[in-house]
């Protein structure tokens, strides 16, 4: 598209006789007629209410203020043609920009899939920040955000629904986790709900949602867990866990990954957790965001995420971190279908 298209039709007659310092020329480089170019470039002076071009001499000339207008208008042309160019790169994805909030436990589950992003899209900033999933949803529905991964609903965090929407991404199956030194590591058969008032545990405080779900399944099975740390940071809780002497709950591809930590299967099974993506709803949502949507449903396609109970060797037994399970049949699909209003 000509840049003219975006620039007031009497501005473009008058640079364009200015370079062919002629009506006539100017007239058939644009293809209008000369009366209807003379009578656009008459009203720009009357709306100045100065004259532009010097018409006394066979060549067309702009006149000293026509200069001082000209040069201004060019610049305008000139930063229009950017601005045009700008949207068609930010619809290319070839810039732009993205700002994702992301859980503690979330960021660690997608990191593979933000890596992914930035490989097929090295032209957008992507700015991935870490905070409480209360405070992800607030700032996809008032806009700081354009998008987040986190939980689905926990009760008493469903303020924000009318304003936002969740599309899943995949279930991740929650364990019981220890380290190395300690009594439970290596443990084969799963353990009874008991053991969460006899070890004492490391947890995330309640601002976050898996602590939320997992207050809750000690809620439903009258569980009363010795809780001997709490903080807000996955790091200190991983390494704490780490050392021997305390435990924790965590997504099983963390517990499974994390060097010297084992996952250790519960009786009642813990809930797996509902990993979605949230985004803006019923509002713009720019290219970049639109087109992290479509990625995500791709890479929970191919995603094969850590499963504890999926060891042909030996039923129940803990999982090395190589071992994976394949994504169920039509997953992709699925994600594909519920993504279909981010893209």
């Amino acid at each position: 598209m000509q840049s003219k298209l975006f620039f007031p039709r009497s501005i473009h007659y008058l640079l364009s006789v200015a370079e062919n310092q002629s009506f006539t020329r100017a007239a058939e480089v644009l293809h209008v007629s000369q009366p209807t170019l003379s009578q656009q470039i008459k009203l720009l002076e009357e709306a100045l209410d100065v004259q532009l071009l010097d018409r006394s001499a066979r060549t067309v000339r702009l006149t000293e203020a026509g200069e001082a207008y000209a040069h201004h208008a060019r610049r305008a042309m000139d930063e229009l043609d950017a601005a045009r160019r700008a949207v068609g790169e930010l619809e290319d994805l070839s810039r732009g920009a993205l700002r994702l909030g992301m859980t503690p436990i979330t960021e660690y589950l997608t990191t593979s899939l933000i890596d992914d992003f930035n490989a097929r899209y090295p032209g957008i900033k992507v700015s991935a920040i870490e905070m409480p999933q209360d405070e992800i949803e607030a700032g996809v529905a008032e806009g700081t955000l354009d998008a987040g991964i986190a939980f689905t609903h926990t009760p008493g965090t469903d303020m924000w629904s009318g304003r936002i929407e969740m599309h899943t991404l995949f279930m991740e199956p929650l364990s019981l986790a220890v380290g190395t030194g300690h009594s439970l590591a290596g443990r084969q058969m799963p353990v009874g709900i008991s053991v969460l008032q006899e070890e004492p545990l490391v947890l995330l405080n309640q601002n976050f949602a898996l602590r939320r779900h997992f207050d809750l399944y000690c809620r439903e099975h009258g569980a009363n867990p010795r809780i001997a740390v709490e903080t807000n940071s996955l790091s200190m809780m991983v390494q704490s866990v780490g050392l021997g002497r305390l435990a924790t709950i965590l997504p099983t591809t963390i517990a499974c990954t994390q060097p010297g930590l084992y996952a250790v299967p519960l009786v009642p099974e813990l809930p797996s957790h509902t990993i979605a993506l949230i985004g803006p709803k019923g509002t713009y949502k720019s290219p970049a965001c639109r087109a992290f949507g479509k990625l995500a449903a791709e890479w929970n396609f191919g995603r094969a995420p850590i499963s504890p109970d999926h060891n042909p060797e030996s039923e129940g037994a803990i999982v090395k971190p190589d071992r994976v399970r394949k994504p169920r049949h039509g997953s992709g699909e699925q994600a594909a279908s519920e993504l279909s209003a981010i893209r």
